[in-house]
């Protein structure tokens, strides 16, 4: 499971390995996926695909919790690409 706290965010990143199903549980979700931006509530989910910039927000007050299936040849942390970071891992 994936936590993105309050005003929180992960980086703006692919992947060329794999692809990911998030399926959001609490909170309201902002994804942005290749440009677009996408708001999810609870239930709600989203497909990833490979190579597709995406990045997992969360801009209100409460905790974002999402479940995360990855899927591919490949499922290693260094398969993720790097764009955007708020904790200077680019």
């Amino acid at each position: 499971m994936i936590q993105v706290n309050p005003g929180q965010k992960l980086s703006v990143q692919s992947h060329n390995h794999r692809s990911e199903h998030w399926v959001i549980l609490e909170g309201t979700a902002k994804v942005v996926l290749e440009g677009k931006e996408l708001i999810l509530s609870p239930g709600h989910s989203v497909d990833i695909p490979v190579k597709a910039i995406h990045s997992l927000q969360n801009p209100y007050e409460d905790v974002v919790k999402v479940i995360e299936v990855q899927k591919g040849d490949l499922l290693i942390e260094e398969d993720i690409i790097r764009y955007e970071d708020m904790y200077g891992r680019v």
